[in-house]
């Protein structure tokens, strides 16, 4: 099972992100994310909502509660982005 930090701390890379960057984007000093993401302290609720706005997400995704996997694919040209769509559409039908 993936903790919060582990979650956060790949979700923060995958958005190319640093620490203090995240940090700057919801208030708080960049300690602060480098204590959730090694596990020593724990978002309040108002931060939790404050980090999912930052990276994009849900807040389910964030606590681990969404089983669905977000890949990253903004390093793609706009056609292999075009045919990565086709192909889960196609994978849906």
């Amino acid at each position: 099972m993936v903790e919060f930090g582990d979650r956060l701390r790949k979700l923060r890379k995958e958005r190319k992100l640093t620490q203090k960057e995240l940090a700057s984007l919801i208030g708080v000093k960049n300690s602060v994310i480098s204590f959730y993401e090694v596990g020593d302290r724990t978002p309040s609720l108002e931060v939790l909502i404050k980090l999912s706005k930052a990276l994009h997400i849900s807040t389910d995704i964030l606590l681990g509660l969404d089983k669905s996997e977000t890949v990253d694919i903004s390093g793609l040209s706009e056609k292999d982005k075009q045919y990565v769509q086709y192909l889960i559409d196609r994978l849906r039908n």
